[in-house]
């Protein structure tokens, strides 16, 4: 059999054929800033402090600052590899360097179900908040088939604004971003200022009233990972982005330095702004339609409460806007790697990949039918969106040991924060109760059987499989370890030793696929030292000597070889 390691991939007819070099590098470190906060205060801040609360009540807190500090950890590895390889769809296209096809494809289909999922979640969002000023879209549940119709149309105002090119999706998204900024910040400092209550924190069961296991379980379930996930949105469009050695990992980590201090405001002033009569219950029993705004106009804040109905309908607008480009480029990614058709890769006039675009729009419609709520939709793709920070932790100790890095694209730390990165997401899939981890588990057992009639029709090679198994296996385990655990699970296993019994397997399993990933790569010296080349071009550091070495080897090992 072939070798395709790195499968062949249709371009523009250029001296460049590579897919991406007919996407524009035209996004700063603002715009790049705009598309992370622009995808993470979408409707994540509108609703995830209320679900939080339901699920953990004061102990929420306790979840946003792990799922902060994860999302840290995630983000300087994607940091590094942004800097090292910028790339449009660089999240699914590092694991087929490092690992090759079946690695690439599980992770790919995992972050395109999860992605895909985020256009229809935020188009719910807008009208469940809308329910306040349209009569008859939600019925305290679900979206009514009016409210499903007015998602769709939503759904597809995303795609036209993204359609028209990066430059204008840029634009836009900007100027959007800085009021979704200034109105959540705003509701923190007044409805702390206006009506909090210490005692809410302390009484009414304590400050975890079911247990800190609630907590756990929490941060992948009632929309924390969905909130915080937008931040990889600025490495899925490294490939469109002046100087990205610079621009990408400044956008990352300031991306989630100042969500994370977000989201614990906006979390403390739901939990103190509740009155307290509504407690009775317990914090299971607190419902909100438009939980924000309800609150504003309890405490007569009714300016407010309405600044807050219209920016439910900017917010997740913007964060879907965002996430529609991102996905884009993820299907793009997925299609150079041979996971999906070769036309996917195709670019309209202005530079978008919009035949992806239309293929994520059709497939995010199948969410709205049998999920139509935003808290349903978020249930299902939380443990998947979860699973899918691990592969990069794996990627980057390959890339580093095949010489595929240089020494001003590397972070400091980096030996330490990748394994903990890997252990630590792997406890947040863990923590998901089982009744939804099993689900999250069958659906990306349906991207390993598409990998397989893939692999079986096309001429590709055994080692593609070999550098997969770890991933599979980690699958298998992780899945088995959560049957027999305390989260939701028989209780084989109790706690805490159920969470010890996974790092420690998460951590061998990490050591496993790093090793599997260095063989990968260093056994294909050729892709590497494309790949070196095609960073070189991509970061703009090639003078024109080297331009033309890079045209020599890529005529001398093309993508197929």
């Amino acid at each position: 059999m072939t070798d395709t390691s790195a499968a062949p991939s249709p371009g523009p007819a250029t001296e460049d054929r590579r897919p991406d070099a007919g996407l524009h590098k035209a996004l700063g470190f603002w715009s790049l800033l705009a598309a992370g906060l622009g995808s993470v205060i979408g409707s994540g801040w509108l609703f995830s402090s209320l679900y939080a609360a339901q699920d953990a009540g004061p102990a929420a807190l306790l979840a946003w600052v792990i799922g902060g500090a994860l999302m840290l950890l995630v983000a300087l590895v994607f940091a590094e590899l942004g800097m090292a390889k910028p790339e449009s769809g660089g999240l699914v296209r590092y694991p087929q360097y490092s690992h090759g096809g079946l690695t690439a494809g599980i992770v790919g289909w995992a972050m395109w179900i999860s992605y895909v999922g985020n256009p229809p979640t935020e188009a719910a969002g807008v009208v469940q908040y809308a329910a306040v000023y349209l009569p008859g879209v939600y019925d305290g549940k679900s979206l009514t088939g009016l409210g499903i119709v007015i998602a769709v149309v939503l759904m597809a105002a995303f795609v036209a604004l993204n359609w028209f090119g990066v430059l204008l999706f840029a634009r836009s998204n900007t100027v959007v971003t800085a009021i979704k900024i200034l109105i959540p910040t705003t509701t923190v400092v007044l409805l702390i200022a206006s009506g909090f209550d210490s005692g809410n924190v302390t009484d009414h069961g304590g400050v975890a009233p079911y247990g800190w296991s609630a907590a756990l379980s929490t941060i992948a379930t009632a929309g924390m990972v969905f909130a915080y996930t937008g931040f990889r949105n600025v490495v899925e469009l490294s490939g469109e982005a002046k100087d990205p050695r610079r621009t990408v990992p400044r956008a990352l980590i300031t991306t989630i330095v100042v969500t994370i201090v977000l989201y614990l405001g906006l979390q403390l002033a739901f939990l103190g702004a509740v009155p307290a009569g509504m407690l009775g219950g317990g914090w299971d029993g607190v419902n909100f339609d438009s939980p924000f705004a309800n609150l504003a106009m309890i405490l007569g804040l009714s300016w407010l409460s309405w600044t807050l109905i219209a920016d439910s309908m900017l917010s997740p607008s913007g964060s879907g806007i965002v996430y529609t480009a991102a996905n884009a480029r993820n299907v793009f990614g997925l299609a150079k790697n041979g996971f999906f058709p070769g036309s996917l890769t195709t670019l309209n006039t202005r530079g978008v990949p919009a035949r992806a675009l239309v293929l994520n729009f059709v497939v995010g419609l199948a969410y709205l039918l049998p999920l139509p709520s935003w808290h349903s939709i978020i249930s299902v793709t939380g443990s998947i969106a979860a699973f899918t920070f691990q592969i990069g932790a794996v990627s980057l100790i390959a890339f580093r040991a095949s010489g595929l890095t240089r020494h001003d694209t590397r972070l400091r730390g980096m030996t330490v924060i990748a394994p903990a990165a890997f252990v630590v997401s792997s406890l947040v899939v863990f923590w998901t109760s089982w009744s939804k981890l099993w689900i999250g588990m069958v659906i990306i057992g349906l991207g390993i059987v598409w990998y397989a009639v893939v692999w079986l029709r096309s001429d590709r090679a055994v080692s593609e499989l070999v550098g997969g198994t770890w991933l599979v296996v980690y699958l298998v385990g992780l899945t088995i370890l959560s049957a027999l655990g305390s989260f939701g699970g028989a209780h084989l296993i109790a706690a805490p030793w159920d969470s010890v019994v996974v790092a420690a397997f998460a951590l061998a399993t990490y050591i496993w696929g790093a090793r599997s990933g260095t063989a990968y790569m260093t056994a294909r010296p050729e892709m590497v030292r494309r790949l070196r080349a095609d960073a070189d071009l991509d970061r703009g550091d090639a003078p024109e000597p080297a331009r033309q070495a890079h045209s020599m080897v890529s005529r001398a090992f093309p993508r197929g070889s």
